[in-house]
Parts: C-alpha cells; sequence; structure tokens
C-alpha cells in the first residue's frame, strides 16, 4: 500500500475499525493522512455465535492508526442505532468540519437452514448488515453534498452475488446493501459523490476463522478444524488460496477511495477467480 499523502485533510468514517478488514483499511488511509473515525460496537449479540470486536480491540486500531501519525477518533456505536449513527456524523463535523470518506464495513455473519433461522436473528442480520448501512449513507450524504463531494464504499459479500445454502438470511442482506448502493449512486452523481461496493469471499478474519465456518465446508467430518478443512476452502475458488486477506479487500477500497470522481455504481469483486464461474 502507498505512503503518499493523497488523503491528506480527509475525514474518514469507518465501520466495523475494531479488527479485520475495518482496521485495514482505517490503517491504509491513515498513511496515506486521512483523519480516521474508528466506530464500532464492543458488545455482544444475541445471535451472533462467534467473539466480536472488543473495547480492547477498537483501542488497538486507534493506537496502530496513531502510530502512522494520523489522528484517530474511537467512537462506539452500534450501527442499528440511527440516533447514534447520527451522533458520530454530528461529532464528527463539529470536530473537522467535514467527511470526505464513509466505509460502511460493519457486519455480522450467521449460518443455518432459512427455515432455521429465528426472529432474533433475521433481524440482527438485517439490522446490523442492511438497516446499518441505511443509516450510515443517510448521515453523510447531506454534508456531502453541501461539500459537493464524497467517496462512499459499501462492504458486501460474493454471497451479494450468488446464492449459498445455509446462508440465505445474510446472502439477502449482502444483496440489498448492492441495490441500496447503486441507487443512491444515481442520486448523488451530480453532486461529486461516488458510492461503489467491494465484494470480498472469504477473508480470514475472526467471523471467518471459525469451527461453525468449519463445520459448514465439511459437514462430513465430526470436529473439523483449520487444518482438516484447508484443501476443501481452496477447492471453492480457482484461484487455489483458502481465503482472502484483510489487505486484499483494502486494495479495491483505495481503488474507490482514490477514484478522481469517475466510477460509480460499480461493484467489484475480490473472489478469487469464483465470479468466473458466474457469467
Amino acid at each position: 500500500m502507498t505512503d503518499s499523502l493523497e488523503l491528506k485533510g480527509s475525514v474518514a468514517i469507518v465501520t466495523g475499525a475494531a479488527r479485520g478488514q475495518g482496521r485495514s483499511h482505517a490503517l491504509a488511509m491513515a498513511r496515506q493522512g486521512a483523519t480516521i473515525i474508528a466506530v464500532d460496537v464492543p458488545q455482544k449479540m444475541a445471535s451472533v455465535d462467534y467473539a466480536l470486536g472488543t473495547q480492547a480491540d477498537l483501542d488497538e486500531t486507534v493506537r496502530l492508526v496513531e502510530a502512522t501519525g494520523a489522528v484517530c477518533i474511537p467512537e462506539a456505536a452500534d450501527v442499528r442505532d440511527a440516533a447514534a449513527v447520527n451522533g458520530v456524523v454530528e461529532r464528527a463535523i463539529e470536530r473537522f468540519g467535514r467527511i470526505d470518506i464513509l466505509l460502511a464495513n460493519a457486519g455480522i455473519s450467521g449460518m443455518g437452514p432459512l427455515e432455521q433461522v429465528s426472529d432474533v436473528e433475521w433481524e440482527e442480520m438485517v439490522g446490523t448488515n442492511l438497516t446499518g448501512v441505511f443509516h450510515c449513507l443517510r448521515a453523510v450524504i447531506p454534508t456531502m453534498r453541501e461539500q459537493r463531494f464524497g467517496r462512499i464504499v459499501v462492504t458486501s459479500s460474493m454471497g451479494g452475488r450468488m446464492g449459498i445454502p445455509n446462508l440465505a438470511h445474510y446472502n439477502a442482506t449482502k444483496w440489498g446493501v448492492i441495490g441500496m448502493a447503486k441507487s443512491l449512486a444515481l442520486e448523488v452523481a451530480t453532486v461529486g459523490i461516488t458510492v461503489n461496493v467491494v465484494c470480498p469471499c472469504t477473508v480470514a478474519t475472526p467471523m471467518v476463522l471459525r469451527d461453525e465456518m468449519y463445520k459448514l465446508f465439511a459437514p462430513d467430518l465430526e470436529d473439523p478444524d483449520q487444518k482438516a478443512v484447508l484443501d476443501r476452502f481452496r477447492r471453492v475458488n480457482p484461484i487455489p488460496e483458502p481465503w482472502l486477506q484483510a489487505e486484499d479487500v483494502t486494495r479495491a477500497v483505495m481503488y474507490f477511495v482514490n477514484d478522481p470522481g469517475t466510477t460509480t455504481g460499480e461493484v467489484l469483486e475480490i473472489g478469487l477467480g469464483s465470479s468466473a464461474r458466474l457469467h
């Protein structure tokens, strides 16, 4: 990743910034000189059976960003809460006078046959992955419109480009954010705001590297671990890597962040070649 100061003076909000992709994106923008508003919600969700980001994780993101010389403001906010999201945006504008970049990255995962998805699982999934993105987009558009400048990147998934058994509720949200982003891109295209989407396949983060995901790929094994399913992960995609690294997604995000304003409403698949099977 380049260490040029292309983003010097820019203010960027990153949701899901405590670890994984969000942290990687925040660091890349910080190295280019951006001020980072790092948003996450360090608390448990009823339907999520893996460890979510903690306050310690968010603090570590702040430490790493500040080590680049950039300013980083932590914000503990749940994207499901419109008032909390609005508060993050209002405080950023009050302190810095502008918001140039939004990376709507926060998301959760879950799995299971659709007929077994509970109302709580559905509500938390849709609330975080779809409604949460809506809250973030709606909150930043007025100031970006006034500035006549903005770069918005939404994190979807290769699950937003195909059907996958046992991920129907997750995939529904990831298809949904693509439609929302494309529609918004048309609404703001004449005022200097671009809205684009990245669709990663499996990324080596705590959301993916866990027992439940291994069982999804190896239901015939009693207690599969990462080593046991490694070859199966590799066989999923034409490029024989088991999964992406967060930095692989960051390169795609930064392409949109640094775009001069000619690319909007686009979906960039970072899928280890899996999209070659779709078209």
